[in-house]
């Protein structure tokens, strides 16, 4: 089978990891890719430069080129509407093709995604066992019953789903990143992303967690896993073999969340790759040790979500139960050993006292994480936070349809919010995001914030755009100087393109000409796992 998966703005790891699997079965795959210059759904709009540097057409020619038995998408919620447009064009071009939407929006919505005419079938959760049993039976003339953890429209119409299977255990038993899918596109070498582990001990009810967790019923092995050590490693050494990356980028929801596991790989990595690193981390899974670990071990930056500083709040309506003693132990323990922090912080949360922001300011003023990146409360498909904002009125049920279609809302997009409560918090916003820059003794000035509070909200926007983007290149960021990079790249490659010239792939790679050290330990480390067939 042939196999094109669409992508936008940067690699997206579960992309990788199926690609990596429908080669180990055998199919053939490729990539049809936009870098969503200066719209990326994500942080980056600016509507007129995006016209200029659109690149619709080119997705589609690549899809033409490729010309794939099966479309996959992994769609997040702001990404859902483009993937859609993309499978529609694509499918009147190619009346054969097949199309599969799989990641967190489909698992959250199936029926509603499973609706539209342009979607086949739909993977409701994990993957690594639904999407290949799915190419196979494909290969074999369509598929005749039940497939766990896929959903899909019959011959005659109706809908097939089968069970929820649980969550693939031993992950040690699954191939490595697919990285070579991404070498024409992504400047891999700035910044080598990769997991460790899956899962998140938490549900916090803004985030995916919140229902991810749930789709099996809690009954079927655990939700937090983990790579072994030697796994990880062998993968990594690969990495440093075929790119050099100068950063390494873990993106488990929470890096550190066991402690035993993290001191046997801390101790390997600062031996054998010796190369600066980010993480992702959490107030409850950081202590002296930790923080000192991870400093010798070479982590440079970590990222910690606190949302809130209200202790009773975020006990009960989000679901959270650090508190904020938890955050200042957690931030005093990293700044100590000179590791940046990213803190995130959420405006907007639903039921969120009015005194919630000033309980921040004075904790920030005397705990100051490196960066405070903030942002405003959004409503995403399937989460708690939905339900709460429904029974708060915040929200009703046309707008749950909308948010289920891929129409994000958030606070300050509506939901009455008073013009005096957004002004407001907007100059909490500026001033958390330039607090790490203030000198202390203006961190915990009152006057500062009623200065703030003066600014037109157009204006504390933009001012609150630029004090974050000088505190970042204070912080020596490597996401900074990667995304600067990648847009470089490409808004020089489209140009040009379009004059006619070709351009060298984002990253070259040392050529795979001899057995890699991954694959010589992925022999002995663990069996590979094969995969059911599918019932008939």
């Amino acid at each position: 089978m042939r196999v094109t998966f669409v992508a936008m703005s940067c690699e997206q790891l579960p992309i990788s990891l199926l690609a990596a699997i429908a080669r180990r079965e055998g199919h053939t795959v490729g990539l049809a890719f936009s870098p969503a210059l200066f719209n990326d759904k994500y942080v980056f709009d600016v509507p007129t430069l995006a016209r200029v540097f659109d690149d619709r057409s080119a997705v589609l020619d690549a899809i033409r080129t490729q010309r794939p038995d099966v479309l996959a998408f992994s769609a997040l919620t702001n990404t859902y509407q483009w993937m859609l447009g993309i499978a529609r064009d694509a499918k009147a071009m190619l009346p054969n093709l097949r199309v599969v939407f799989g990641g967190v929006h489909a698992s959250a919505v199936p029926d509603t995604v499973l609706a539209r005419d342009e979607v086949d079938y739909v993977c409701i959760g994990e993957g690594d066992v639904a999407f290949p049993a799915l190419l196979r039976g494909l290969e074999r003339g369509g598929l005749h019953g039940p497939v766990s953890n896929l959903a899909y429209k019959s011959a005659d119409g109706s809908v097939i789903r089968g069970p929820q299977d649980g969550f693939i255990q031993d992950l040690d038993s699954l191939p490595p990143f697919d990285k070579k899918l991404w070498e024409e596109h992504i400047r891999i070498r700035d910044d080598y992303m990769t997991m460790a582990g899956r899962g998140c001990p938490y549900r916090c009810t803004f985030c995916f967690n919140s229902f991810y967790a749930r789709l099996h019923g809690g009954t079927k092995g655990k939700y937090v896993r983990v790579r072994s050590v030697g796994h990880l490693m062998a993968e990594l050494i690969e990495a440093k073999r075929r790119y050099n990356p100068r950063y390494i980028e873990f993106l488990d929801d929470v890096f550190t969340v066991d402690k035993e596991w993290l001191s046997a790989f801390l101790d390997r990595y600062k031996r054998e790759i010796r190369r600066p690193f980010a993480c992702l981390t959490h107030p409850r899974y950081v202590d002296d040790d930790v923080a000192r670990w991870l400093k010798e071990a070479g982590c440079v930056s970590t990222q910690m979500g606190i949302q809130s500083l209200d202790d009773t709040f975020k006990r009960t309506q989000l679901k959270r139960y650090e508190t904020a003693d938890h955050v200042s132990d957690a931030i005093d323990a990293l700044n100590r050993h000179g590791i940046a922090i990213k803190a995130d912080h959420i405006f907007g949360l639903p039921g969120e006292g009015e005194g919630a922001q000033e309980a921040a300011r004075l904790h920030y003023a005397e705990h100051t994480p490196t960066r405070i990146g903030t942002f405003w409360a959004t409503y995403f498909p399937g989460t708690d936070m939905v339900q709460q904002g429904l029974a708060l009125g915040l929200i009703d049920e046309r707008d749950v349809a909308a948010i289920n279609e891929g129409s994000l809302r958030s606070y300050k997009d509506g939901g009455g919010v008073p013009d005096a409560a957004e002004k407001q918090l907007r100059a909490y916003e500026v001033l958390f995001r330039a607090m790490p820059l203030l000198p202390r003794s203006l961190r915990g000035d009152v006057r500062v914030l009623r200065l703030l509070e003066r600014l037109p909200n157009r204006m504390a926007h933009f001012t609150g755009l630029f004090v974050d983007a000088v505190a970042q290149f204070k912080a020596g960021s490597n996401d900074h100087t990667a995304f600067g990079a990648h847009y470089l790249y490409w808004m020089t490659r489209v140009m040009a393109e379009r004059a006619g010239m070709t351009m060298p792939p984002a990253t070259r790679a040392v050529p795979i000409d001899e057995p890699s050290d991954f694959a010589t330990k992925q022999e002995t480390a663990s069996p590979v796992v094969r995969l059911p067939v599918l019932s008939a």
